[in-house]
């Protein structure tokens, strides 16, 4: 049985200029260790368990991001889906020795992410927990296309919900009332929709964001102390995007590491940690 239920996120990892330069800061921030992997491709640990990966670019013209893939039990279809969806097609479906197969594709939006069929390695052996991915979403201005896509692609089902009232709201209603746009959660195909079962995001690119700004995934990594670790990104030559703030599902910051990469990290709030 595979270990990631169809479309659920089961990796990231980062394209970086420099891959030295990124395990001494992702290292020192998250604790992570890291063995060789295929080629310019560095696996991270956490605790001895696979979390992520950092890449050395290949192609300067290429972003320094990190990406996010989702699980498919038959990459060639879902590729197809994606097609008749609306999306891109960047890469085929390639293999990665016995590791697996990957495509790297795009929504109508614009927003990358990549696909993964698993041979021996699943993704993730870690996450949820502190140094490991907890979450992801996409930012897009094509919202009802976007939602349109990722729903027919992945069959995912919808719960939209307010950010100002921390309740499900009709995402028709709340426009009208004037309030910040609905946040929707995804939850896979066959489970109840809800906050318990949501595996990703999302979020609306609104006009007080510069137009400039492309649709994008932003993945979150958990760990203790959010305002600890914004603190001790900028002490490793990183930046702050979004100062720490509180949200219904923990505290947050949004960061850059030391060069350029954007990600997120999740601080729990209390009574969840508590009650672990």
């Amino acid at each position: 049985m595979a270990a990631f239920a169809r479309s659920a996120p089961c990796w990231v990892d980062a394209q970086l200029p420099d891959l030295e330069a990124g395990k001494r800061f992702y290292g020192e921030l998250f604790g992570w260790t890291f063995r060789a992997g295929e080629g310019p491709y560095a696996d991270a640990c956490s605790g001895g368990k696979l979390v992520a990966a950092l890449a050395a670019k290949q192609d300067g013209r290429m972003p320094t991001a990190w990406g996010i893939y989702f699980a498919t039990d038959d990459i060639v279809a879902t590729v197809a889906r994606i097609r008749e969806a609306g999306g891109q097609v960047i890469t085929e479906p390639v293999r990665a020795g016995r590791a697996g197969a990957l495509a790297q594709v795009a929504d109508p939006g614009g927003a990358v992410f990549g696909l993964w069929q698993a041979g021996d390695r699943e993704g993730f052996q870690k996450q949820n927990e502190p140094g490991s991915f907890c979450w992801t979403e996409v930012h897009t201005r094509e919202k009802d296309r976007v939602d349109a896509f990722y729903e027919q692609v992945f069959g995912f089902q919808a719960t939209d919900l307010s950010p100002d009232t921390e309740q499900d709201t009709d995402a028709d209603d709340s426009a009208a009332a004037g309030s910040a746009p609905a946040y929707r959660m995804w939850s896979p195909a066959g489970t109840e929709p809800g906050p318990d079962t949501a595996v990703c995001g999302r979020s609306v690119i609104t006009d007080a964001f510069p137009a400039e700004m492309p649709s994008h995934f932003l993945s979150y990594f958990a760990v203790e102390d959010c305002n600890s670790a914004a603190g001790n990104a900028v002490r490793l030559g990183g930046r702050i995007s979004a100062p720490p703030f509180d949200m219904p599902y923990g505290r947050i910051a949004v960061l850059q590491d030391d060069q350029g990469a954007v990600f997120a990290v999740l601080q729990p709030p209390v009574s969840e940690k508590g009650a672990e």
